[in-house]
């Protein structure tokens, strides 16, 4: 059995027992995202396995209260503000630095465990990644340093030599900022010529596929964004119907459909954030729990995908992949 239908097994199992009735003392976690309840399904069964390797099990001995934006960050405040007011003994996030911030600047008492992409001292999430200091602390894929493996492989994919695309989510200008600065350096050094397009709802999804089209671009590296999870159907329609040879920053939309993956390992940062809130429940402070960064990255291939867009895809390739689709 995949440790992955293992997961799923173990969230499957225990979300019908939350529908039970439930003692009215056990510890509630809140858990809010800037993506939805479908995009999270993973995350969630992840962060539910690392809770109950601490001894915590949703429905028995503690409770999840889920909250989700929908790729509209707009509403996470008062979806904050709601789980504030319910007095919850910790918040996970989930969906990036967006959820993140939103936590932290709505409370300095209530326990948080992020889960973000990005560098949390440069934005200002924590003082230092071994002492973070007041109520907050968590997992950083720092996702940017991968950009320029991600267009590495991409660039071995491609036919002939040819622009890429970098897809980047308009709606967050200081996470954008970033991944453009390091997109560009990596460029830089592979020789690789790039065009931005900017999207920030399904209008300008449309708009910027278009303009890939005008542009006759042959690849296509899709970057880190909530909003872009949550549309992780339509960007893997949109990429074959383009025929681009597209990388995406983590496995979702390659097991949907879609070619190429790299980043690190979704299951692996969720469960951490369910050991963290464990040991925040025993009674350790956020302040004490050093920021985790990622030990395992992935390389997932859809092979199916790959024999649709006519790749031939080296078996040396072949080889250094993680996990292949068929």
């Amino acid at each position: 059995m995949r440790r992955r239908d293992f997961i799923a097994g173990i969230g499957a199992a225990v979300l019908p027992i939350t529908a039970r009735a439930q003692p009215a003392d056990v510890p509630v976690i809140g858990y809010l995202s800037a993506r939805s309840s479908a995009a999270d399904g993973p995350m969630l069964a992840a962060l539910r396995k690392g809770l109950s390797d601490a001894g915590f099990v949703d429905g028995r001995n503690v409770r999840l209260e889920l909250r989700f934006a929908d790729g509209q960050y707009d509403r996470l405040p008062d979806l904050m503000g709601d789980l504030v007011k319910r007095r919850v003994s910790a918040v996970a996030t989930g969906g990036g630095l967006a959820s993140a911030k939103i936590a932290k600047e709505a409370t300095t008492a209530i326990p948080i465990v992020f889960n973000i992409g990005d560098d949390p001292v440069r934005f200002g999430m924590v003082e230092s990644l071994n002492r973070p200091g007041q109520n907050v602390t968590g997992v950083t894929s720092f996702q940017t340093a991968v950009i320029e493996k991600q267009l590495g492989l991409l660039s071995e994919l491609l036919a002939k030599p040819t622009a890429i695309a970098l897809l980047v989510d308009s709606q967050m200008p200081e996470i954008t900022e970033s991944q453009l600065t390091g997109a560009r350096k990596a460029a830089e050094s592979l020789g690789q010529k790039l065009f931005i397009v900017h999207a920030k709802d399904d209008d300008s999804l449309t708009t910027a596929f278009a303009q890939m089209a005008e542009r006759k671009i042959g690849g296509l590296l899709i970057t880190a964004s909530p909003f872009f999870l949550t549309r992780a159907k339509r960007l893997v329609e949109q990429a074959a119907s383009h025929t681009l040879v597209t990388m995406y920053w983590r496995r979702e939309p390659v097991e949907a459909g879609g070619l190429i993956s790299y980043g690190s390992s979704t299951f692996e940062m969720y469960h951490q954030s369910g050991l963290y809130l464990g040991r925040i429940l025993k009674g350790e402070k956020p302040s004490d729990l050093p920021v985790v960064q990622p030990t395992k990255f992935e390389l997932v291939l859809n092979l199916k995908t790959a024999k649709s867009l006519d790749l031939n895809i080296p078996p040396t390739f072949l080889a250094r992949a993680d996990e292949v689709i068929e």
